[in-house]
This record gives structure tokens, C-alpha cells and sequence, in this order.
């Protein structure tokens, strides 16, 4: 038995009522799954930001910590200290020395890659090694790097325009500082160039 035609109708109307209810919340559903992977990629985005700021001020710390040691650390008078005096020092040697006095020190390479890209982590010097200094504390707390900030300084030649350079070396250090994020493989490495006394520039 057949139904009539206007009996028909409510239930097409139903149908097509609920195929529009669902078509508007997967719209709806769609739009703010959109919106939730943009907040979450701003907020991922903004935290590797701080990080890298975190990686970057330890780095500078970590320069500011080498100039010091160059300067003669904790202890001028000390075996370390005599090794960045006058013409350099013995201390300096390739692949970096790894213990006692000169831990860190890397002798220049000309023909071969800078010690700094090959070093091992054993062959730097962790900051404060030699000066006694601590990473300030965070005044408002926060996250703090993963490890404290190493170097390696090498004693470069610096010959003047005419000379020789194979005649002699002034004291002309290049120190690279390796600063660490609150996250592993956040890294950043600063590098500045440093006469006793004045540093004579800096690059990133």
C-alpha cells in the first residue's frame, strides 16, 4: 500500500534537515581543528624561540667566561694563566687539549678544519673552569639551560701586513663558545676574536 505524497514530505524534509545539520558540524569541526594546530604550532614556534634565546645568552655567557679565562681566571699567576701570556704558550695543541692546565686550548690549524668544528665535547672547557664563575640565576625563574655553556680557545697567528708570519705571533685568540637550550638539540655557537686586553670582533 502506498502512502501519500504529503506523508512523504516531513520525512524528505527530515532528511535532508539532518544531512545539512551534519555537512554544518563537520564544517564547524574542521574550522577548529584548523584553529587549534595554528595555536599549537604558535605556541611549539614560541617555544623553540625561547630556547634559542635561552642557547644564545649562554653562548654569550659562555665568551664572556673564555675572556676572562684569558685574562688570567681565577688565578693569574696560575700554569693556565702563563699559557696565554706573551707569545703563547705550549699549552695550545692540536685536537685541543683535554685535561689539567689546558683543557680547551686547541693549537691553529692552516691546511686543515678549524679545531673548533671538529673538538670533542672531552676537549672543551665548561664554563667556570677557571674563573670561578656561576650562571647567574633567572630572576623570575624559568627554564634553565641543559648543561652550562663549554669553549675552546685557539691561538691564531696574526701577523702584520709585509711581516713574516711565520716570524712570530702575537697573543690573538679566537674562542668558540657552544651554548645549550633547556631542550636537547637546541644549540647555539658564538665566536668572537680576542687580543689581551681588547676583544677585536665578534661574529655569530
Amino acid at each position: 500500500m502506498k502512502r501519500p505524497a504529503s506523508a512523504l514530505a516531513p520525512c524528505r524534509q527530515a532528511g535532508i534537515a539532518l544531512l545539512t545539520a551534519l555537512f554544518v558540524l563537520l564544517a564547524v569541526t574542521m574550522v577548529a581543528l584548523g584553529v587549534a594546530r595554528i595555536a599549537f604550532d604558535a605556541e611549539r614556534g614560541a617555544r623553540g624561540d625561547r630556547d634559542r634565546q635561552l642557547a644564545f645568552q649562554a653562548a654569550e655567557a659562555g665568551l664572556a667566561d673564555a675572556e676572562r679565562d684569558i685574562a688570567g681566571g681565577a688565578d693569574p699567576v696560575s700554569l693556565r694563566a702563563a699559557m696565554f701570556r706573551d707569545d703563547g704558550a705550549v699549552g695550545f695543541v692540536p685536537g685541543c687539549g683535554r685535561d689539567g692546565a689546558n683543557l680547551g686550548l686547541c693549537a691553529y690549524s692552516a691546511g686543515g678544519p678549524p679545531a673548533w668544528q671538529t673538538v670533542e665535547v672531552a676537549a672543551t672547557t665548561p664554563y667556570g673552569s677557571y674563573t670561578g664563575a656561576s650562571l647567574p640565576a633567572l630572576p623570575y625563574g624559568g627554564p634553565l639551560p641543559l648543561a652550562p655553556p663549554r669553549y675552546v680557545i685557539e691561538l691564531m697567528p696574526a701577523a702584520h701586513s709585509g711581516e713574516d708570519a711565520g716570524a712570530g705571533r702575537q697573543a690573538l685568540f679566537r674562542i668558540t663558545a657552544f651554548g645549550y637550550g633547556a631542550r636537547a638539540g637546541t644549540l647555539v655557537v658564538l665566536q668572537s676574536v680576542y687580543r689581551r686586553g681588547a676583544a677585536v670582533g665578534e661574529q655569530p
